[in-house]
């Protein structure tokens, strides 16, 4: 159900894309992930149409599972193009988690330009939550022209595509760090997602890294062994 958002917000202004295109809007981007200690970081990007916003969106952080499961198939229903992009832990580990997870809102950004099947179109302009914006040459890499961007901090409780999109990339992530447990159960993937909790932590005592930890987080390796540089 659609409703005029009663927040005040960044005004989603129009967009222009390349000469093929019939019509583009604003795109916001977010990632879920970054602080776990295992799993890819998975960034999704959302355009709306201007103005649009739906029945209880907010923040993903802030929501319960089932809104956030009941929200993530209305915003693919009604979203004027979404995408997801990952990065998983062998990429964290090269070039860090930020840049790991602007690499995957690029992404993001990529899928959702296929998704729409309008050759040539991109956002003109990408609104970020956080601080950073993402290197015009990760859009390069994917044969796309830089967007104007805007770093929005608190985007995703401030800007209805911003939220869509960690709605998105918190309920894709949630349902494969579910089915990843299925693989390696004894650490709780299923429960936890990936976190640094108690159980989690246990697990890694007990068992230490699977495939799927980031080996130079802190807490998934003993002290010891991190500070001597031990990978497994």
């Amino acid at each position: 159900m659609a409703r005029t958002r009663k927040k005040s917000v960044i005004e989603q202004g129009l967009l222009f894309a390349a000469p093929l295109a019939q019509e583009a809007l604003t795109a916001g981007a977010d990632e879920a992930g970054r602080g776990c200690l295992a799993g890819p970081v998975v960034a999704a990007a959302v355009i709306f149409p201007d103005g649009f916003d739906l029945m209880g969106l907010d923040d993903s952080k802030v929501l319960k599972a089932d809104e956030r499961d009941r929200l993530a198939a209305e915003i693919r229903q009604l979203a004027t193009g979404w995408g997801i992009g990952l990065a998983w832990m062998d990429e964290i580990s090269r070039i860090n988690i930020l840049q790991a997870s602007l690499m995957a809102m690029t992404r993001a950004v990529a899928a959702m330009r296929v998704r729409m099947k309008a050759e040539g179109l991109v956002p003109a302009r990408l609104l970020v939550d956080g601080t950073q914006i993402i290197p015009p040459m990760y859009f390069r890499k994917f044969g796309m022209p830089a967007p104007e961007q805007e770093a929005v901090v608190d985007g995703d409780a401030l800007v209805p595509a911003i939220s869509a999109a960690s709605i998105l990339a918190k309920t894709f992530r949630d349902d494969l760090m579910v089915k990843l447990d299925a693989r390696w159960p004894e650490y709780g993937f299923a429960r936890h997602k990936g976190y640094g909790t108690k159980e989690h932590k246990e697990a890694l005592a007990k068992f230490g890294p699977c495939p799927l930890h980031r080996i130079d987080f802190k807490g998934v390796l003993p002290q010891k062994k991190q500070e001597q540089g031990w990978l497994c």
